[in-house]
């Protein structure tokens, strides 16, 4: 029988909280306390892992979609996330529960002005407020070099952990960046050690003085290293992406539960939209991770035996929406914090010589030179990295800009989302299919019209819909090829369109994808830097028959 069936049986047909269904679900499963006696005689230890991943300086709300999320829609209950309501769900968790611990699988840096203006002091703050007992270095931690991790970790009441490296040449991190840590929870010692992602020389920017070494190998030897000191507990907080974190559960021994991050996964035994059970279970291992953005908090409780085996680990994801009351405390101080972003939002990133059109009306139904400049500049940022076209939803570019000096806070306003650059790899059918649904509205003037770099196609609008594009040709650095459905082609768009939104659905089967990449407005602001005097203008690649 269901656990939801098994309540019902009781009575209780009203709609039930997850949380409580967590709560319920531990105490019918299970019938144990925190510290308890099973059959044996041995003694139960019952632990909840709370736990957070790829908060990317999200400490305000978010919409749905994972963007800025206005006062107005905040106040009507539409926003999710926030630091003011992770506290509040932190607390709650916490009054439930009599051991708990609260963890992160990293990248707190970058994302938004926040990071911008305070690079990790705000994270450092917060982190403090909600009482974090460890976190894993992220790609991200480095985005900025080793100096301003270094002064992160300064200012944090909790162990900052990065395992798969050698750091005896990197100052600011020697001596002070620990491969694993211990911790300790109702009489029993549990031990932490942080992995990040290998790639991180790709794709962050740690410095010539660190040596990035295999995930596996690295984990296993501090595994060893903590059970010869008798502690039979052990989570990995892995900054590696949900596959990675199967293969290190599937390759090492003796790691209890894998706290994940870095691609952004949903585990869930409630929603069609998971990647996984929460947890997934490999080779005994309890691999969890709770998506991005602070929009959920992992909840999972785990009961070990008196050896530190798991007997048992059940829970879900908690939705951090409107329904999760705000700390008047953090809303106050992050009000505080925002003043002088206000003002960071003046500063001059450079001047185009005549005005970009981002007319609604123009840049969903045709080229237009504002989408243009900006699917130029992402393909810019990535195209030494292999990706070759860029493409960007016309309902994104939300004003147009006058010739002359142009401030951060304009390029915000005509990017506001703070959505961030996606790398991704794709076939050539599965690329016409995207532009299929580019032009599928067209009519309507839909924000899914794109605006496309390293590419140009031709289409009809009078013939149906998914049957209108006429012609694809793609630019490499041969020059331009008619589309091959079979190739495989490197792709830059922003997160939004990669999650399949205004209905790129097409993109969330893409491969090596990558969603983390700097907001798209700090990009074009760069691209507008780099390029004093900017001119706007059209080229022909995108044709209406």
């Amino acid at each position: 029988m269901k656990l939801l069936e098994i309540l019902q049986s009781f009575g209780l047909k009203k709609k039930i909280s997850l949380p409580i269904v967590v709560g319920l679900s531990c105490f019918l499963t299970l019938g144990l306390s925190s510290q308890s006696v099973i059959a044996d005689g041995h003694q139960t230890f019952e632990v909840t892992i709370l736990h957070t991943n790829d908060f990317h300086a999200r400490f305000r709300p978010i919409s749905k979609y994972d963007n800025n999320c206005s006062a107005e829609s905040n106040a009507e209950g539409k926003c999710f996330g926030g630091t003011a309501r992770l506290i509040s769900a932190i607390e709650d968790a916490r009054s439930r529960h009599e051991n708990t611990v609260l963890l992160d699988g990293g990248d707190q840096f970058q994302g938004t002005l926040f990071y911008n203006l305070y690079k990790g002091k705000v994270a450092a703050e917060m982190m403090n407020k909600l009482q974090y007992d460890g976190m894993a270095v992220g790609n991200h931690e480095f985005d900025d070099g080793p100096e301003t991790l270094r002064a992160f970790m300064d200012n944090v009441n909790f162990p900052v952990l990065m395992a798969n490296a050698n750091i005896d040449m990197e100052p600011e991190l020697k001596g002070k960046l620990q491969k694993s840590s211990v911790i300790e929870r109702g009489g029993h010692k549990i031990g932490l050690i942080g992995v990040v992602t290998e790639d991180v020389v790709d794709l962050s920017s740690p410095g010539d003085n660190i040596i990035f070494t295999d995930a596996i190998s690295a984990v296993q030897a501090e595994v060893d290293s903590l059970t010869s000191q008798g502690i039979g507990i052990i989570i990995l907080l892995s900054h590696s992406s949900y596959e990675i974190d199967k293969e290190i559960a599937a390759n090492t021994s003796g790691v209890d539960i894998i706290v994940g991050g870095h691609d952004n996964a949903y585990l869930s035994n409630v929603s069609d939209r998971a990647k996984g059970p929460y947890p997934t279970v490999v080779n005994g291992t309890q691999i969890i991770q709770a998506y991005a953005y602070g929009k959920y908090l992992g909840e999972l409780s785990v009961v070990f035996d008196g050896q530190g085996e798991v007997i048992s680990a059940v829970g879900e994801p908690i939705t951090i929406d409107g329904s999760v009351s705000e700390d008047e405390t953090i809303v106050a101080r992050l009000d505080e914090l925002e003043v002088p972003i206000t003002e960071l939002k003046e500063t001059l990133v450079g001047n185009v010589s005549s005005s970009l059109n981002g007319d609604r009306a123009v840049c969903r139904a045709q080229e237009c030179d504002m989408g243009n400049m900006i699917a130029d500049a992402m393909r810019l940022a990535v195209i030494d990295q292999g990706y070759t076209i860029a493409l960007a939803n016309s309902g994104g570019i939300r004003a147009s800009l006058d010739a002359g000096d142009v401030t951060l806070g304009e390029v915000m306003t005509i990017l506001p989302f703070q959505n961030t650059l996606s790398t991704f790899k794709v076939t050539g059918k599965q690329l016409l299919e995207a532009i299929e649904n580019g032009v599928s509205e067209h009519e309507d003037g839909a924000g899914r019209f794109p605006q496309v770099s390293g590419m140009r196609f031709s289409f009809d609008p009078s013939r149906p819909a998914g049957q209108r594009v006429t012609s694809i040709e793609t630019q490499d650095k041969y020059g331009w090829s008619a589309l091959n459905p079979y190739g495989v082609y490197g792709m830059v768009s922003n997160n939004f369109i990669r999650g399949g939104g205004d209905g790129y659905k097409v993109f969330r089967s893409a491969s090596d994808i990558y969603d983390f990449g700097p907001d798209l407005a700090d990009v074009v602001a760069d691209y507008i830097g780099a390029n004093p005097g900017y001119s706007g203008y059209t080229d022909g690649r995108i044709k209406q028959n």
